[in-house]
């Protein structure tokens, strides 16, 4: 891939259904309060992404984040980092593979679902298996769909705020008017967390796809760079745009907040318009998925932490992986067709667990990198995390107090038990095997092969 795909696949990470029909509900829990979020929620990421993105430039490898961890806070670190990030790819593909299949029967209500997500998997599994430049190039059109549509709504917005087309009172008012800035209180902005943060899930995949970027060393600073900038325009402005035409208590979730913007400019087809968005989100967010996950399994089977046919690749392409990770999406679809529909949302909201917990190995990972350095080798970085460490201290402090949070909602409690049980099997997992026994598992050193850590540790 080259710096156009990679600067894309970061701009598109961040854009997803989580922005056009999850928003709704983060506003709902802190009302205007949830542009903070968004703040705080946004730094986090960077955060992170500056520390992978260190990484990334003094080691680009196949698994990235999962061979960090392992190389930096040991073998069971990136065997669990691995397969929590794998299971957080799957289980979110399966949620915007069901969501194409809903989506698609607005328009034809009288086709099978099964029909669409076949289409689905048919699409980014051929972009998958023909190359990285392949899945490169289809993100990057998606990309450009999902921008032209923040961007419309932008501008929109700004057209019904410096014309006055609302027959409804809008402007910076709306952001105080209705129980001031924070309505629910700091309790009520706090809830929100979950919501914004995983809203931000998906991001890592640029550690991921710049170890595939022609120039790893000049593709990763710039895509990470970047990410200020667009979570600030995408993120931050379209919420506030959105709120100072809508007031906060409208947004009910009936219709996605950036249909109500077109509404209000009385276009009629925007119901339409959006559908033809979400399916573009669910799709990139399925290529991207399913491009991270069989990175990270790869790199995992290379390592000998995953079954030695996910090793293979032709071309560089992990076809084997890919293939294995399009029939448990064909599986999993049809168990989510055979099983109650709250268990399903159970399983779906361990992606905000997988999510943060991922994040928190890569902090984790990058802040054991810098303590392996010597004085010389840290000084000879050639991209570094800013405000280190306090910036990293910040981001592992807030996922951390994030967690606390799903303990405390109700809702989201399940979820952090489900994912703490998952973690504990993966870990006897990985001891009942005997891969903790294998040859140079806790080598620090990132990249190593099986056959080079074998060499090492004898």
């Amino acid at each position: 891939m080259n710096t156009r795909h990679l600067n894309f696949i970061a701009l598109g990470s961040a854009i997803g259904t989580g922005l056009f029909y999850g928003s709704f509900g983060a506003i709902q829990a802190a009302g205007p309060s949830v542009l903070l979020v968004y703040l705080l929620g946004g730094a986090v990421v960077y955060f992170m992404l500056r520390a992978l993105g260190e990484m990334a430039v003094r080691h680009p490898v196949t698994g990235s984040f999962a061979e960090y961890t392992r190389a930096h806070l040991g073998g069971v670190a990136g065997y669990l980092t691995g397969w929590m990030f794998a299971f957080e790819m799957v289980i979110v593909a399966l949620a915007d593979l069901t969501a194409i299949s809903v989506y698609m029967s607005f328009w034809f209500p009288d086709v099978s679902r099964w029909v669409w997500i076949v289409t689905a998997l048919l699409i980014v599994g051929a972009a998958n298996l023909a190359s990285a430049k392949a899945f490169g190039e289809l993100e990057f059109w998606f990309t450009i769909i999902k921008v032209g549509a923040v961007f419309a709504m932008i501008v929109a917005g700004a057209a019904v705020l410096t014309f006055g087309l609302s027959d409804a009172a809008t402007g910076p008012a709306n952001l105080v008017n209705d129980g001031g800035f924070f309505p629910n209180g700091v309790e009520g902005m706090v809830a929100s967390f979950i919501l914004v943060l995983f809203a931000f899930g998906g991001t890592e995949i640029i550690g991921v796809a710049g170890t595939e970027a022609a120039e790893p060393k000049k593709a990763i600073p710039q895509a990470v760079n970047a990410v200020p900038v667009r979570i600030l325009i995408f993120y931050v402005l379209s919420i506030l745009v959105i709120l100072m035409i809508n007031p906060w208590r409208t947004i009910t979730g009936e219709e996605s907040p950036f249909v109500q913007i077109f509404s209000v400019l009385g276009v009629n087809w925007a119901a339409s318009l959006l559908n033809i968005v979400v399916i573009t989100a669910a799709l990139s967010a399925i290529n991207a998925d399913i491009f991270g996950a069989g990175r990270v399994l790869t790199g995992l089977a290379k390592q000998k932490f995953a079954p030695s046919i996910m090793a293979k690749t032709v071309r560089g392409v992990p076809v084997m992986t890919t293939i294995i990770l399009l029939i448990v999406m064909v599986v999993g679809v049809v168990a989510n067709a055979r099983i109650p529909e709250s268990v399903f949302e159970l399983i779906a909201s361990l992606a905000t667990f997988a999510t943060i917990f991922v994040w928190l190995m890569i902090l984790l990972a990058h802040l054991a990198s810098r303590r392996h350095m010597t004085p010389e080798e840290a000084a000879a970085l050639t991209y570094k995390t800013p405000l280190f460490p306090y910036g990293q201290y910040f981001a592992v402090a807030f996922i951390l107090f994030t967690f606390g949070i799903m303990l405390w909602l109700p809702e989201f409690r399940p979820a952090f038990w489900v994912g703490i049980a998952f973690s504990v099997i993966v870990v006897a997992l990985y001891y009942l095997t005997g891969r903790h026994n294998l040859p140079g598992v806790n080598d620090h050193t990132p990249g190593a092969t099986p056959e080079e850590l074998e060499q090492r540790a004898s």
